[in-house]
This record gives structure tokens, sequence and C-alpha cells, in this order.
């Protein structure tokens, strides 16, 4: 068996925090993926990058809510100097007219999604999971070798982070995910995360996760396992039975 498990010391941080997760099995590597599909989540995308306009009110970056709510996030917690939530990379960049563009159709859906509901969302291969992943603040020293990097680099006492029983999975919340855990186009089961730290938004967080996982299902040919919400009454959820 392996679960999501939002540990203690993450509930008293952020009490009234959301984290949609699916589970998702089958996945279609990108060559098995019609063209005409392709060009429709690419499309997708596309629209996404406008829409997240909405979510952009500011032409600072750290003034728009999507982003200060993070930004006020990670104040609570030791985070690697730079360290910034996945989302306000992605808003940065439609912000500067650089919209996010197309890369695989997997990858394309959950950018999709998060430009489109301002969510950070990610993605673990879930066969690479080594016991339960667990999200809560640690002693530091977890072992993690980020993507495109050849040296380790290890967590920060009192970091927040998911982890599981060989390391860090990923860092400062939802900031960098590491090597041994990435979706790959091999494959073939993955969880899905999408996280909310405004309680005022837990709605759009239930949207679009019921709009991802349609995505999923529709263009990658996954089926659904697993839909969940943890939150702190509800503060695990199991993968794999």
């Amino acid at each position: 068996m392996k679960k999501l498990v939002a540990e203690s010391s993450f509930w008293e941080l952020f009490p009234d925090a959301a984290i949609g997760v699916l589970v998702v099995r089958g996945l279609k590597p990108a060559a098995a993926v019609p063209p005409e599909d392709a060009a429709a989540v690419a499309r997708l995308l596309r629209d996404a990058n406008e829409q997240a306009n909405r979510h952009l009110t500011s032409n600072t970056i750290s003034e728009n809510e999507a982003v200060r709510v993070w930004r006020e996030a990670y104040r609570r917690f030791k985070t690697k100097k730079g360290a910034r939530c996945s989302i306000e990379n992605l808003l940065k960049r439609v912000l500067k007219g650089n919209p996010v563009g197309s890369i695989t159709p997997s990858v394309d859906v959950y950018n999709a999604i998060s430009l489109k509901y301002a969510l950070p969302v990610g993605g673990e291969d879930l066969d690479a999971l080594a016991g339960d992943l667990r999200l809560g603040i640690t002693e530091g020293g977890d072992p993690f070798l980020p993507i495109g990097e050849d040296e380790d680099d290890p967590t920060l006492p009192g970091e927040l982070c998911y982890r599981d029983d060989e390391g860090a999975v990923c860092r400062c919340w939802n900031w960098r995910d590491g090597q041994r855990t990435a979706l790959a186009d091999s494959s073939a089961n993955a969880i899905l995360v999408m996280e909310c730290a405004d309680p005022a938004r837990t709605g759009d967080l239930n949207d679009a996760l019921d709009e991802f996982a349609q995505l999923m299902e529709r263009y990658l040919g996954a089926s659904i396992e697993v839909r969940a919400v943890v939150d702190r009454a509800h503060p695990e959820v199991v993968l794999v039975g």
C-alpha cells in the first residue's frame, strides 16, 4: 500500500489548505497520442495562456493575488534562496509576453490546468515512489537530485517538502522536482497533485481537479483510479491498495 500523507507539521502551518489528488493509470506516451489530439491539447495550452491574464491585475508579479498568497505561504517555512511556487513562474512568463509553450501532451495538459486556474500542479511517477509520499517539515538532509542537475542538493532543516522513504521528492512544497520520481514520457502511472493555500479558492480547486481528470482521460487515455481532496479533516489518501 502507498498513501499520500499530509503530516501534522504541515497542518500546523496551513490549517486551511487543501490538496487535490489524482491517481492515473495507463498514460499514453507522446508517440501514441494521435496528432489531432496532440494539436487539440496544444490549443488548450494556448487558450490557457490567454485565460491566465484574468489572474494578472498588476504588472508587478508579487502584487497579483494568486502569487501573493504563495509568497506569504513561503515565508512560513525554510526555503532555499530564490525558491518560488511553480505557479508564479508560469504566470510570470505570461506577464512578460512569453507564453508557456507546448512540450508533450501530458505536460501541456497540466500546464494548461495550472495556468487556467492559477493553481500549482505537479506530478510524480507513481511506480518510482518508495513507500508513502509524505508532506511535512523535515529535519533536513534528505537526498535530492534536482531535475537537470548532476549534484545532490539535500533539504534544509525546517523545510516543507514532499518526501518518501528514499529522500525528497519535491522541495519547498511545490518548487522543484527531483529526477528519481520525475514523470517521463515512459511513465504509465502517475500521482498528480494541485495545491490550494487560499481557503476561498477550494471551489476552484475542485473544478480544476475535475477538468484535469477529464483531460487526462480524453487525451492521454488514462483511467482515473483516485480523485480526492486532502484537507485537515482528511489528511491522507490511499494511492495504491
